[in-house]
């Protein structure tokens, strides 16, 4: 017995505990997906929304008129009344307001617009955040918006997925059915940097794909139709060719990091439908929570 437990002593002295295993380090958190980051400023936002509202005491009627008018045309809700009186993402640059009630003699194009944003953006890429619709002709200006721009007439939305895409994805998803339908809205379609891109209803057209997609969406754009839409993405300029005659050796292709869009690319989110009661209106709203204007 004594000889069991000294070898059992023994034993117990010789075996190596296991090492503890490190405890993994916490997953990485990604980037929180804002696709409006990068378009909004202070004052254009919700918060400066009601401090526009609230300003002056003849925009209470207006906003409800406006409003009113969206719910009589069946067209209600389908984007936050407020958003829609955006201006110019660079309203401040310019020295104009963040909101603005369009002329009511332009209220008509705004309804076949959203009609095509709720038969055929909202099904393809989900809820949608606008981040540019109305501006006056000197803010157009200004702004450096196409001389026709139909934002002069309440006639386009520049607008961001709510949803994560990425952007080639998003305009596969937008040109299948703009092929398909467009024209029978008269639905125009454009794309601007980062991942702003253009709905109107005032021409059958489209501009601005990336090289990736163009093949399977090409652009539509006539001569005629150069003053209406924005101006392209400016393209890669070529290589330089070789000084002599003899071949240049292969040179590495650096890596291009993503870009922010510049001060006039930026345009605004947060998600869930509920009502947001400012005085004398009650507007429909998504909760939330780059480009020259075209």
């Amino acid at each position: 017995m004594q000889q069991l437990l000294s070898a059992l002593a023994l034993a117990a002295q010789t075996v190596t505990p296991a090492p503890a295993q490190p405890t993994p380090p916490p997953a990485a958190q990604q980037a929180a997906w804002d696709p409006v980051g990068p378009y909004i400023t202070v004052g254009q936002d919700e918060p400066g929304y009601r401090s526009w509202y609230l300003a002056a005491p003849a925009r209470s009627g207006q906003v409800k008129e406006f409003n009113d008018y969206l719910v009589s045309a069946q067209v209600g809700g389908i984007l936050p009344t407020w958003q829609l009186l955006r201006t110019a993402t660079s309203w401040k640059d310019c020295g104009g307001q963040p909101f603005e009630v369009p002329p009511s003699s332009e209220w008509p194009h705004m309804v076949q617009t959203l009609r095509y944003v709720r038969d055929y953006v909202v099904p393809a890429v989900g809820p949608v955040e606008a981040v540019s619709v109305y501006r006056n002709p000197q803010l157009n200006v200004c702004a450096g918006g196409a001389p026709e721009s139909a934002h002069r007439m309440d006639s386009a939305i520049d607008m961001v997925p709510l949803t994560p895409i990425d952007r080639v994805s998003m305009m596969r998803k937008l040109c299948a059915p703009h092929s398909e339908h467009g024209a029978a809205y008269n639905a125009g379609l454009g794309f601007y940097a980062y991942m702003r891109f253009h709905i109107d209803s005032m021409k059958y057209r489209r501009w601005n794909m990336d090289p990736a997609v163009a093949a399977e969406c090409p652009p539509i754009v006539h001569p005629e139709d150069a003053a209406s839409i924005g101006q392209p993405i400016p393209p890669t300029p070529a290589a330089a060719p070789p000084a002599s005659g003899s071949p240049a050796s292969p040179q590495p292709v650096p890596a291009v990091a993503p870009q922010s869009p510049s001060k006039l690319e930026r345009g605004e989110v947060q998600r869930l439908h509920r009502f947001v009661y400012v005085p004398c209106v009650a507007v429909v709203q998504h909760h939330i929570r780059p480009r020259k204007e075209g």
